[in-house]
């Protein structure tokens, strides 16, 4: 009967096995570079597997804390306090759920994705930034520009300090067990590569005796922290207005560009958008009465899942099971962790955040789209997260403005009688230079005669500059111009 009801669950079983171990140094390692105890992260993906992984959305999907809402999370922290986060988070969770219930999660398909992967990248440089001050026993700059500014003098002082030199040591040894795991023989890589690699960098910490600092352990209980409801009158602040919206917007993209990318894996059910940006709200809205980390999918936890054989969602739910339990009778084990490995798999997975690749064939074939890639990273890097996004967001539409207004003007001059000009296409403000340069070009002294009538569209600033040019060219003291409309 079981196997009935549960046709897959050696499969399902055996994946969550897998996934339970990839997100398990990722839970620990976001949490810790966000600035808060490790326990969280465990709990946001604990909260992935048990609340948002039974819901409808995405079936072979898994979502937890992930890296690129690290940043966003710190600097969040370190403004508004640690009790605030649950605030944070819980306002997101509802706000994804108003958008599930409306419909609008497959309005994010439209977002473009060079926008995307620009937030991405930039999120990519300021984490590998930030996570190097931890491998190198340091304290890290507050600002993106700080931080990329002061790595060359944190390099220069680490060469006179052994906990610096060690600490560096090991989060470079780890960087390279990432890399280098998929070398390794069939039957080794069964473990997946960033548990090897941190278990690898604890082993070595206990057995050297290394000088390097590792995971503070509070224990589960001690680490949620529901929000306080005075923290809710903290939502007037247009700071927090602001945080809240950036936290929605990115965790919703990520996780909806994410689960396109997983249904590119499998040939199960495709994703149901809606539902999922409203199973994200729920695990969102649970985590903020957590006071925990805002979640979203994660392609590198989705992957492992897909790739370990997971048929149905009961995978991911498992691995839920598997966190919890670990949280609940394990916490200690959190404390062999060297905080420079967990530093390791971060820059590791800000790497892989930057789409090298992807830039030298967007810069070939559709230059545009790589300029708002590039102007996304950086101004996220050199201002904020949510002012990068913007910016990102504002430049992809004017490009498509400016790439969609095309037009086009002929003109026919036999020589007597009036110049005539044919504008056809879309006429926007965004082409009023050219348009007007080439009507001020046609002859002062002969009458023209200007057919609008090949116009898509013509806009209100348009039609007014049109009018005035022609009332302007017919007091020169020639004939009127006389206008064909729209």
């Amino acid at each position: 009967m079981s196997k009935s009801r549960f046709p897959h669950l050696k499969q399902d079983f055996a994946a969550s096995l897998v996934v339970f171990l990839v997100a398990l140094p990722l839970c620990v390692g976001v949490a810790v570079a966000s600035g808060v105890p490790a326990e969280l992260g465990l709990v946001t993906g604990i909260v992935g597997g048990l609340v948002t992984g039974t819901m409808r959305g995405s079936s072979l999907q898994v979502s937890g804390p992930a890296a690129g809402l690290t940043v966003l999370v710190f600097e969040a922290v370190k403004e508004f306090g640690l009790p605030a986060l649950g605030v944070l988070v819980l306002s997101c969770g509802l706000l994804q759920l108003l958008m599930g219930a409306l419909g609008l999660g497959r309005y994010f398909r439209a977002i473009s994705v060079s926008v995307v992967e620009g937030m991405l990248a930039g999120i990519g440089l300021v984490l590998i930034a930030g996570q190097l001050y931890p491998a190198l026993a340091a304290k890290a700059p507050d600002s993106g520009p700080g931080k990329i500014a002061g790595l060359p003098g944190a390099f220069v002082d680490a060469l006179g300090r052994t906990d610096a030199l060690s600490s560096l040591a090991l989060g470079a040894g780890t960087v390279a067990v990432l890399v280098l795991w998929r070398l390794a023989p069939a039957r080794v890589r069964a473990v997946p590569a960033p548990l090897a690699a941190v278990g690898l960098a604890s082993l070595a910490t206990l057995l050297l005796s290394l000088p390097v600092a590792t995971v503070e352990v509070q224990g589960l209980l001690g680490a949620v922290q529901p929000p306080p409801l005075g923290g809710f009158g903290e939502l007037a602040s247009l700071g927090m207005i602001g945080t809240v919206v950036a936290f929605t917007l990115i965790a919703s993209a990520e996780s909806l560009f994410s689960a396109a990318a997983v249904d590119r894996l499998h040939s199960g059910p495709r994703t149901a958008y809606n539902k999922e940006l409203f199973a994200q709200g729920a695990g969102n809205t649970v985590c903020g009465l957590l006071g925990a980390l805002p979640m979203t999918a994660v392609i590198v936890r989705s992957a492992a899942n897909v790739q370990a054989g997971a048929r149905t969602k009961a995978s991911r739910v498992l691995h839920g099971v598997w966190l919890l339990l670990f949280a609940a009778f394990l916490p200690e084990v959190l404390g062999y962790i060297p905080l420079p490995a967990l530093a390791g798999i971060l820059v590791y997975s800000g790497a892989k955040l930057i789409p090298v690749r992807a830039l030298g064939t967007l810069w070939r074939d559709h230059r545009s789209e790589a300029v708002v890639l590039v102007v996304t990273a950086v101004s996220i890097v050199a201002i904020s997260m949510f002012e990068g996004v913007l910016i990102g967001l504002a430049l992809a539409v004017v490009k498509s403005a400016w790439e969609a207004s095309h037009i086009r003007l002929e003109v026919v001059d036999k020589g007597a009688g009036p110049v005539e000009a044919f504008l056809s296409g879309n006429a926007t403000f965004l082409r009023l230079p050219k348009i007007l340069d080439s009507l001020e070009a046609l002859p002062q002294d002969r009458p023209v005669l200007l057919d609008l009538s090949g116009l898509h569209h013509l806009d209100h600033a348009c039609r007014m500059a049109l009018e005035s040019w022609a009332a302007q060219h017919s007091a020169d003291g020639t004939e009127p111009v006389r206008l064909t409309a729209v």
